[in-house]
C-alpha cells in the first residue's frame, strides 16, 4: 500500500535532521531511522497530514502513525469510520490497508524534540506539493496540527493569512476540495484533554463524509 511517488528515502537536504537520523541509526541500528514514506490508498479520496515521524513510532517502523501513541488513536479511529482493515498498526509488516485514505506527513525525517525548523519544513513542502499534485481524485484534507495546516496552504501555494487554523474549521479549496483542521492527536493533547477521543472521531468521520467516503 506503500506508494512513494517523488519521495526520496535517500534524502539529506536537511543537515540538521540528517546528522541526527545518523545518530538515532547508531544507538537503534534495527529503526529505520531514515525519511518515511507516505503509507494508504495510492488513489485517495482523503488525505491526512501529519507533523513529522515520532521517535520510537514512525521512524521505528517506517511506516507513519505506526507503533506510537498517536498512531493508536489515528487507526482505532479510521477502523470505527470504515477506513481501516485493523483496529491496529503494530508494524510495517502487518496487513492493514486503508480504503480510500493516504496518510503522509508535513516534514518525513524525525526532528529532534519532534520540532522541525522552518526551513527544514519549508524544505520538505516539495515533496507534499508533488503529492498532492500527482495524487488526483482527493476532495478532502485532514491537517493535524498547525505544521500541517500551513504545510498543506504552502503546497498548494494558498495565503496562510486566508485560512486561520482552529480544530474542526473547514475550509474551501480551489477545485471544490476542502481542508479540515483538527488538533493533532499525540499523547500530550490527549492526555491534557485537549483532543478527547469524541472530538477526534467528530472530525475524522467529518471529514471522511466530505471525502464522499461515508457509510452508506
Amino acid at each position: 500500500m506503500t506508494d512513494s511517488g517523488s519521495f526520496d528515502l535517500q534524502c539529506t537536504r536537511c543537515p540538521r535532521l540528517a546528522g541526527f537520523l545518523r545518530e538515532v541509526r547508531r544507538q537503534y541500528p534495527q529503526y529505520h531511522a531514515r525519511p518515511v514514506a507516505p503509507f494508504g490508498d495510492p488513489r485517495p479520496r482523503l488525505l491526512i497530514v501529519g507533523l513529522a515521524p515520532g521517535m520510537h513510532g514512525a521512524n521505528r517502523t517506517g511506516r507513519p502513525f505506526t507503533g506510537d501513541h498517536a498512531g493508536i488513536l489515528l487507526y482505532a479511529t479510521l477502523h470505527a469510520a470504515g477506513l481501516a482493515s485493523q483496529r491496529e498498526s503494530l508494524s510495517a509488516s502487518d496487513p492493514l490497508r486503508l480504503a480510500g485514505v493516504r496518510i503522509t506527513n508535513a516534514v518525513k525525517c524525525l526532528p529532534p524534540a519532534n520540532k522541525p525548523q522552518p526551513d527544514e519544513i519549508r524544505r520538505c513542502n516539495g515533496f507534499l506539493r508533488q503529492e498532492l499534485a500527482t495524487l488526483g481524485g482527493w476532495r478532502a484534507i485532514l491537517a493535524l496540527g498547525r505544521v500541517a495546516h500551513e504545510a498543506v496552504l504552502a503546497a498548494l501555494q494558498l495565503r496562510r493569512g486566508d485560512f486561520a487554523f482552529a480544530h474542526a474549521a473547514e475550509h474551501a479549496l480551489p477545485g471544490g476540495a476542502v481542508l479540515v483542521d483538527s488538533y493533532h492527536c499525540s499523547r500530550y493533547n490527549t492526555q491534557t484533554r485537549r483532543l478527547t477521543t469524541p472530538m477526534f472521531e467528530q472530525v475524522v468521520f467529518r471529514a471522511r463524509d466530505l471525502a464522499g467516503l461515508g457509510k452508506a
